[in-house]
């Protein structure tokens, strides 16, 4: 992506879109328990604002940066909870000033960075652009899993294009950090986006395909739903293996949801 400046304006609209969300909350909506174990809606916000302040951190204090990466590396699975942990202890109107503030200052290094600039990250180095959709990524799942909570449906919006052209980039990278190795062949990915429009990615003649719905696509690979529950199709037994093991986010492998047992959304 050449131009940064789309998807960075996403982010912005996703951040904003939670941000109505959760500001009228009340503290006893704070403190609610969320669909991930131990996270209550402050967790999710807090995770938020520390991963934002990493990106940033990333983006401007490359030092700084690696010092966390350091840290990380000496407890991976508890790293991240830690600092869910820490910044949800704060009150919640210190709390979302301090994501928003988070939220500006990446906002506004994403978009001063030089075109071309490629910045360290826990998985591989990326570019604003890649920086950008990371976040709205994480944005996205983390606010499904608020909305749940206090009872709203986030009706699906075209920035999700976004989320499911990062679960696609992310293929090899899911197969890595279960210790298999990716296949050699690209697959074919064919998706409906919120309006009824098709997503392509990949070659119109690979013989591994995954079709189906784009929201349930995003889901899958934010793992904030079971495989079983969502309307994919797999066609191969490479893209039937991937969409058991799919993650689009950085980080150890995900354990994912339990099954509902019901229909999609």
């Amino acid at each position: 992506m050449s131009d940064p400046t789309p998807v960075i304006d996403d982010l912005r609209e996703e951040g904003e879109e939670l941000d109505r969300l959760v500001a009228g909350l009340g503290p006893e909506q704070w403190v609610r328990e969320t669909p991930a174990a131990g996270w209550t809606v402050a967790h999710q916000i807090a995770h938020l604002a520390w991963t934002d302040r990493s990106a940033l951190l990333s983006v401007t204090d490359a030092d700084g940066f690696r010092a966390l990466v350091e840290k990380a590396l000496t407890a991976p699975h508890a790293f991240v909870d830690e600092g869910a942990e820490e910044y949800a202890r704060s009150a919640p109107a210190d709390l979302l000033e301090r994501w928003r503030e988070g939220r500006a200052a990446l906002d506004k290094a994403l978009r001063e960075a030089p075109a071309g600039a490629r910045f360290p990250w826990y998985g591989p180095p990326m570019s604003a652009a890649s920086m950008a959709t990371a976040r709205l990524m994480e944005t996205w799942a983390h606010g499904l899993d608020v909305a749940d909570t206090i009872g709203v449906m986030r009706p699906p919006t075209e920035r999700l294009r976004h989320v499911a052209w990062l679960g696609v980039r992310t293929r090899d990278f899911a197969y890595g950090v279960h210790g298999l190795t990716p296949p050699a062949d690209p697959f074919r990915v064919e998706l409906v986006g919120p309006g009824g429009e098709p997503w392509a990615y990949g070659p119109e003649d690979a013989p591994q395909r995954v079709t189906g719905p784009a929201l349930d696509f995003c889901l899958l690979v934010t793992q904030r739903a079971h495989r079983s529950d969502l309307a994919l199709t797999a066609d191969g037994p490479d893209a039937d293996r991937w969409l058991d093991i799919a993650q689009a986010f950085a980080g150890p492998a995900g354990g994912g949801r339990e099954p509902k047992g019901d229909t999609a959304r």
